[in-house]
Formats: structure tokens, C-alpha cells, sequence
């Protein structure tokens, strides 16, 4: 097992990083002892690892397990509900633990359930995609989707640690390891360039399942992420943790307008993240090699490059909903170069038209 520290001073916590997580009880021991613990799952990762999982938490008062439907349009109030419902009919009080085990939609209501329950109690991330592993799990940040945009309710809320069992991932449907590779390609093209150069080598051993591998990315992934969040938890200062949404304004519009679902959020991102390159290379940053080199990385993990058809009045009215826009205009992240990204307001909107009315990259 390996360690990464977020360093948050009294809010900071360890990303625990390995093989057979779950199964070590000496890993959760010194947070479970004679709590209430709640085990928030969804129907189709409960079946696969609650068990295991609470033969770990010997020494807890009691645990219980909510299982909510799958997927990312559950990600809502009624589901929200239901784990307070839960909590309140055990008599969970404000020294109660919730586990978050599963992938990024579990982590994120779970996340803020602990945040709002009788004002704040802790949780545990157990992520089991890729996706949730390598960003969802990692930084605080928690929420539920509204109709009218994604994420837009939510919180900033640390949990007290992350396992990440890479064991997990050997369950994992071949689309959802392919949308986790979307968020661990974005650290390279952000901050990390020699990442970038790294994955472009083994992307066929990722995609392989390769353990060893797979534990590398999920290290330097999460360390990148450490890195950025310590230096701007909240998302105050300009381009620092924003940097981590390089192609999520443009994926989130085309998740919420396709139906929540009916994209996986790292496919969404991954074509967001070409329309980001190309806006990036119209406006004379990035340069033709660099941009396909992108377009390569990410079709040869299996991603769409291209977005769905979406007209563009419905696009730039959802992109206009992102939490990052100030002043009425929609910020942007883009990129310099492989390794180097920036948050802009100021670029002409004809770029921005032209970026969404290409259809094919």
C-alpha cells in the first residue's frame, strides 16, 4: 500500500493506494471503533463488495447498507432523501460514519449527505471506478445534479480518508475504465507533461488492467490532484483548481443535454476535452502536432473525440450554467501547450461558435 497526503491542515487526510483494500480491517480500524457506520452503496457495486467490506468494520457499534438505484441521473434529491431517511430511522447522531462505496455518483451524494446531516458527520471514501479513484474521490468536493445542470447543488466537504483498492477495477465494465482514462490524461495535459508522454507509452498496458500500472496512474493522478487542491481548496484562485475542469464545461452541457446517463461523465469530458484543444489551437496556443497527439491519446483509450449533435443555441445556453462563468461570460480552460493549461474569459465568441458547430475533429 502507498500514501499520498492531502495536506488541508486539520482538514487534511491519506489516500490509501493498493491491492486487497478492502479486505484489511487494520486500514479502517483507528476511524470505525464503537461509531454507527453506514454503508452507502448503489445496486450494482453492493452486491459485489459490501460484504467483504463489513467483515473489515470489526469494532463498529453497528453498520447498516443503503443501496440506491445506479447511475448518474439518481444522482438527485429523492436519493439524497433516501439516505437521510435511513440515517434518521437508525438514530444515526452526529458521531456517525458513512462510507462511500462505489463510483463518482456515490461518492459525491454521499459525500453531501455527511455535509448536511445534523450540519456535518464524517465519511470515508471507498471509490471502485477509475474515475472515482483518480478525481471524484479526491478534494472535497460534493453534490447532487439539478435538471438544468450538473453538479450545480452541492458542497465543499473533506472526507476523513480515501481507500483505493485497485482490486476493484478488475469488475469494471470496459467503457467505464476507458472514462476514468479521460479524467488520468487530463492531469498530463493540465500540469504533467511527462505523465502525458508516460501514458501515451502504456496505454494498451492500462487498458490490459495491468496492476502494477494501473496503481502508477492512480498514484501520480491522485498526487497531481493533492497538489492542486492544497494549493486552492475552494476553487478561489484563478485557474488553480479550475485547471482540473479542462473540458468539463463543455462535457457537463453535453451530459446534461443528452440526458444524465446516457454519456458516461469521463466520455463527456473526453470530447469536451477535444473541443477544448481545438478552441485552444483556433486561438494560436496549441499547435497542430500537440492537437493531434490529444485527439490520438484519447481515441486510442477508447473515448469519443467528437461530440453528439447538439444545436448550438441549447449548447452555449447549458454552458453558460457552469459554476465557473463570472460576470455573466463562460470561463474557459484551456491549454498552452501538452502540460500547461489556463482559465480565460477573453476570447472571441466566433471561436467559441466555430468550436461547436464542429461536429468532427
Amino acid at each position: 500500500m502507498q500514501t499520498i497526503k492531502i495536506d488541508l491542515g486539520s482538514r487534511g487526510y491519506e489516500i490509501n493506494v493498493g491491492q486487497d483494500l478492502l479486505s484489511d480491517p487494520g486500514i479502517f480500524s483507528k476511524f470505525i471503533i464503537k461509531k454507527d457506520i453506514a454503508i452507502i452503496t448503489n445496486k450494482t457495486v453492493g452486491p459485489l463488495f459490501k460484504d467483504v467490506l463489513k467483515k473489515s468494520l470489526n469494532g463498529a457499534k453497528k453498520v447498516i447498507c443503503l443501496e440506491l438505484d445506479d447511475g448518474e441521473k439518481y444522482k438527485d434529491h429523492e436519493s439524497l432523501n433516501k439516505i437521510y431517511a435511513t440515517l434518521l430511522e437508525n438514530k444515526f447522531g452526529r458521531d456517525a460514519l458513512l462510507i462511500a462505496l462505489g463510483g463518482g455518483v456515490v461518492g459525491d451524494i454521499t459525500g453531501y449527505a455527511a455535509a448536511t446531516y445534523m450540519r456535518g458527520i464524517d465519511f470515508i471514501q471507498v471509490p471502485t471506478t477509475l474515475l472515482s479513484q483518480v478525481d471524484s474521490s479526491v478534494g472535497g468536493k460534493t453534490g447532487i445534479n439539478h435538471a438544468l445542470g450538473k453538479n450545480m447543488i452541492g458542497a465543499f466537504y473533506q472526507p476523513k480518508a480515501v481507500m483505493i483498492d485497485v482490486n476493484c477495477l478488475n469488475t469494471l465494465p470496459d467503457e467505464e475504465l476507458s472514462a476514468g482514462l479521460a479524467e488520468v490524461i487530463k492531469y498530463g495535459l493540465i500540469r504533467d507533461s511527462e505523465f502525458f508522454d508516460w501514458l501515451e507509452q502504456d496505454m494498451d498496458t492500462l487498458l490490459a488492467r495491468n496492476a502494477n500500472t494501473l496503481i502508477k496512474s492512480i498514484i501520480r493522478s491522485c498526487k497531481n490532484k493533492a497538489e492542486v487542491v492544497a494549493e486552492d481548496e475552494l476553487e478561489t484562485k484563478q485557474g488553480i483548481r479550475a485547471s482540473l475542469n479542462l473540458g468539463h464545461t463543455f462535457g457537463h452541457a453535453i451530459e446534461t443535454a443528452v440526458g444524465y446517463g446516457n454519456w458516461l461523465h469521463g466520455q463527456a469530458v473526453a470530447a469536451g476535452i477535444v473541443m477544448a484543444a481545438f478552441m485552444s489551437k483556433e486561438m494560436g496556443f496549441l499547435d497542430e502536432r500537440d492537437f493531434d497527439r490529444i485527439k490520438k491519446i484519447l481515441a486510442h483509450a477508447r473515448l469519443p473525440i467528437n461530440p453528439p449533435d447538439i444545436s448550438q443555441s441549447k449548447f452555449l445556453d447549458l454552458m453558460a450554467s457552469d459554476k465557473k462563468n463570472r460576470d455573466g461570460k463562460i470561463s474557459l480552460i484551456l491549454l498552452k501547450k501538452i502540460g500547461q493549461s489556463f482559465q480565460t474569459e477573453d476570447y472571441d465568441l466566433n471561436t467559441l461558435e466555430k468550436t461547436i458547430q464542429t461536429k468532427s475533429f
